[in-house]
């Protein structure tokens, strides 16, 4: 009875997991047709006297492309940059702002291709591997003459955060994981990640 009740028990831990995804995306939809369709719809319909649903969401990804442009062009860095600096002396946009960045951060390096694959190395002892990225090979000429692993070790939860180690290609162990697992696994604390290293 009691294994049987464990059982249950995890089912429905299971199945409360797997909805949260389908509560966020609701709740993600919800307010972006309440908060921002309804409103910009209305004030679209005032000005031209007809009412588009839809339009305030497409309008708000147009301004996102729009965003996407100018921040990869000379003018929106620039214009980054200040108001980076303006934001910085505000104490708690400053944190806010931040903590914004951070996370767009960590979002876009998976999407840099700044890291060639994962790998495991040991730290601390033996025996206790944590996950790497490689960013590269650099020859160690001086002694050597052997090409070394660049490996950047994230930290959890923050993998904009980190450090960058040399190791021989001996002293890794690769994963059969793609770079956006390995970053959902350091972001998660270890929550979300593949069921097995190959």
């Amino acid at each position: 009875m009691k294994k049987a009740f464990k059982h249950v028990k995890a089912h429905i831990f299971r199945g409360f997991l797997a909805i949260i995804p389908i509560i966020l995306s609701y709740f993600v939809i919800k307010f972006l047709y309440v908060t921002i369709d309804q409103r910009l719809t209305s004030l679209i319909a005032r000005w031209i006297g007809l009412r588009i649903p839809g339009l305030g969401i497409l309008l708000v990804l147009i301004f996102l492309y729009l965003m996407g442009l100018a921040a990869s062009n000379w003018m929106g860095k620039k214009a980054l940059s200040i108001l980076d600096r303006a934001s910085s002396r505000i104490p708690l946009i400053k944190t806010v702002y931040h903590l914004g960045k951070q996370v767009a951060e960590a979002l876009s390096l998976p999407e840099k291709k700044a890291f060639q694959r994962v790998v495991m190395v040991q730290q601390f002892r033996e025996g206790v591997w944590t996950i790497g990225f490689v960013a590269g090979t650099i020859a160690d000429r001086e002694k050597t003459g052997e090409k070394l692993l660049k490996v950047f070790v994230p930290t959890a939860p923050n993998p904009t955060t980190g450090f960058m180690i040399m190791l021989k290609e001996t002293e890794v162990r690769d994963l059969d994981w793609t770079i956006s697992d390995a970053m959902n696994a350091v972001i998660s604390g270890g929550i979300i990640s593949p069921e097995t290293i190959g």
